[in-house]
């Protein structure tokens, strides 16, 4: 199956796609493009060091975000993409582009939703003094990490956390996570009922 992963920051979730999935020719998957809205971002560096083309995408180049939408769903198009994969990418879609991709845009969350939403997740987590954190994969829908839930994992908040030392936790268990639910997805194994998502066994 081929994938698109897009990415705005540093992409260490690209980067355990890459090594758990993309490397791994019985995976199933192959990451066929990375698009980033930011020239620098490092994610892009990683996607050339092993040969998958990149591009880059900025809001600024486009008259609104629906053109912008438009440029990129036709480089996924090109490349035969079956799965969009957000690993830290800081956009939002306008509702058009997600009925399109309906059920095929995926994304990750240092929370565990519905607790949480928005870009502060870590931050609001820590600010709040919850006992228990973690990690969403859900389907991107018209709301703000609002889609059906994946799969999640319980990440526990210490007495002497900060945003640092909780998110480097996390960080390590999106790295696990994210190559499992792009692994189901590749085998078909998800079914959406409502807004339950049920992981089928064959």
């Amino acid at each position: 199956m081929k994938i698109a992963v897009l990415a705005s920051g540093s992409g260490t979730n690209l980067q355990a796609l890459i090594d758990q999935l993309h490397h791994d020719e019985s995976s199933g998957v192959e990451i066929a493009v990375v698009i980033s809205d930011r020239r620098r971002a490092y994610a892009l560096t990683r996607a050339k060091e092993v040969g998958i083309p990149t591009y880059v995408v900025r809001v600024r180049d486009f008259p609104d975000r629906d053109a912008f939408d438009a440029e990129i769903s036709k480089i996924l198009d090109k490349h035969e993409v079956k799965l969009i994969v957000l690993a830290g990418f800081m956009k939002l879609f306008q509702p058009a582009f997600v009925r399109k991709y309906r059920n095929r845009i995926i994304n990750i969350h240092p929370s565990l939703l519905p607790a949480f939403p928005g870009a502060h997740a870590v931050q609001d987590t820590i600010a709040h003094g919850v006992k228990v954190s973690g990690v969403t994969v859900f389907f991107i829908d018209e709301g703000i990490d609002a889609g059906p839930i994946i799969a999640q994992v319980s990440v526990p908040v210490f007495d002497d956390d900060d945003e640092e030392s909780l998110l480097k936790r996390i960080h390590s268990e999106e790295h696990k996570l994210y190559p499992q639910v792009v692994r189901w997805c590749a085998e078909g194994k998800l079914e959406i009922v409502g807004r339950k998502v049920l992981v089928r066994e064959s």
